[in-house]
């Protein structure tokens, strides 16, 4: 059981903000999946095999040895670019907030894995078993959101999900992304399987799941006015920082004032060349 107390951003604590129905729902749906013994064991025994199985099939190897491993280098590079306090959303076993407590940085972790919140407070971290789409502690005032891992197919809705990010943020916050390693925008159902022992009676539940690429994360990205600040990859791994695109409002707006500026300089300058035109036009 997990005891929780009011807390700020950076801290464990209950948030004060209730989530959406639909939102909640898919959240328990994925609570349950996660909390199947296939992942469970896999983060116990810090190796798999583990996949994501979709209806049809077809399986995502999931790579939980590399999960449970200290933060590699393709993590440290997202990791440096972390501004304020840090919320890792699907935290799993925790190398991210771990790497982050060790150099003094303020971490939380949230995952509905019982066994994944264990494993992080085990390496030092703070972690919630929550969903994303419950209240969570510090709402608004987060610098970072991570959703490393793939965990951008949180809900298997990537346009929801980052509205939620947003709204755990700060004012100018900071959104980093692992994207898919190839061009793909999906929307699949899935459960977790352990591609080794069959599923109980009446089955592992299936949730929903979602796969983007880069290309297809600035898109939905952009419709919602988050604007790429960085974009690199490391180790075959690809990441996307995003932030709300203030800035271009700004320039916009600068731009406007100074095309104002000029077309009145140059209106001053027409009257002073013909006088008598200027005084025509303006009934003086």
């Amino acid at each position: 059981m997990t005891t929780d107390t009011t807390a700020s951003a950076g801290t464990t604590g209950t948030g004060t903000t209730a989530g959406t129905g639909a939102t909640a729902s898919t959240g328990t749906a994925e609570a349950a999946a996660w909390s199947d013994d296939p992942y469970a064991d896999a983060l116990r025994t810090g190796r798999g095999p583990l996949f994501l199985r979709r209806t049809d099939g077809w399986l995502l190897p999931l790579d939980v040895e590399r999960w449970c491993a200290r933060a590699d280098a393709a993590d440290l590079s997202a990791l440096r670019r972390c501004e304020g306090a840090v919320l890792d959303i699907g935290c799993g076993p925790g190398r991210l907030v771990a790497a982050l407590a060790a150099r003094g940085r303020r971490a939380l972790g949230v995952d509905v894995s019982a066994a994944a919140v264990e494993r992080t407070t085990r390496l030092g971290g703070t972690a919630l078993r929550r969903s994303v789409f419950d209240p969570l502690p510090g709402e608004g005032r987060w610098g970072t959101v991570l959703l490393i891992d793939g965990n951008i197919g949180i809900g298997g809705d990537p346009a929801g999900l980052l509205r939620r990010a947003g709204g755990l943020l700060a004012h100018g916050g900071l959104i980093i992304v692992e994207t898919a390693p190839v061009d793909v925008d999906e929307r699949v159902r899935v459960r977790v399987d352990d591609g080794r022992h069959p599923p109980p009676p009446g089955g592992f539940p299936h949730f929903p799941w979602a796969r983007l690429g880069t290309p297809a994360l600035l898109r939905h990205g952009r419709a919602l006015g988050w604007l790429p600040v960085d974009q690199w990859e490391a180790e075959g791994r690809p990441f996307v920082a995003l932030r709300r695109s203030t800035v271009r409002s700004a320039a916009r707006v600068t731009r406007q004032s100074a095309e104002h500026t000029n077309s009145a300089a140059v209106t001053s300058s027409q009257r002073a060349r013909n006088p008598s035109s200027g005084r025509a036009a303006y009934g003086s």
